[in-house]
């Protein structure tokens, strides 16, 4: 009689311990299948303040709530849900500070995508505001198909649908426009 209870004890610790050991490896493929598949991210950054420098000099400093990282993806990207701030030197120093409610990088061809609330001052005081624009970092390039308003920092105005520009600003082109520009009448009569 002992023996047999002795067989039937380890046979149910047996059983036990075997189907424990398989519903752990079901639970385990399901963790598995739910690890960086869809569209998840495969890191995500919090409170982002990143400073960019070239041969030891500050070029830009990047500022966002929130940056999603889609890099492991066949087409890699990293997106700012809650709007980010941009500040670029140039040369001399000069700032120029860009805001959007909304970012995204393409890292391969190299274009951002800005939407929402975009707002870009230079250091010269001009200002440009748009609901939407793109900057081609490899052409150096700065452009939209939306509205946007340039003020100018003598009170110049300038709306317009759609324009293309190099980063700078110095050749800009604008495809329709209503504006008001200020024009110094004592510089054409010195003349």
């Amino acid at each position: 009689m002992r023996l047999k209870y002795n067989h039937i004890i380890s046979g149910i610790v047996t059983l036990i311990g075997v189907t424990m050991l398989f519903s752990c490896q079901g639970n385990l493929n399901e963790v598995r299948e739910m690890d960086l598949q869809g569209d998840s991210p495969q890191a995500v950054a919090e409170g982002l303040n990143l400073k960019f420098t070239d041969s030891g000099r500050l070029v830009a400093i990047l500022r966002s709530p929130q940056m999603y990282d889609y890099t492991n993806k066949n087409f890699p990207f990293r997106e700012f849900p809650d709007g980010l701030e941009v500040e670029f030197f140039d040369e001399n120093n000069e700032k120029n500070t860009i805001t959007s409610d909304y970012g995204i990088i393409y890292d391969e061809t190299g274009l951002i995508d800005l939407r929402g609330n975009v707002v870009i001052v230079t250091s010269d005081s001009t200002q440009l505001e748009a609901s939407q624009l793109y900057w081609d970092q490899n052409k150096s390039w700065v452009f939209t198909d939306r509205p946007n308003t340039i003020k100018f920092p003598d009170g110049g105005v300038n709306q317009g649908q759609g324009f293309d520009s190099n980063q700078n600003f110095g050749n800009f082109r604008s495809r329709t426009n209503i504006g008001v520009q200020i024009l110094d009448e004592t510089e054409e009569e010195d003349e």
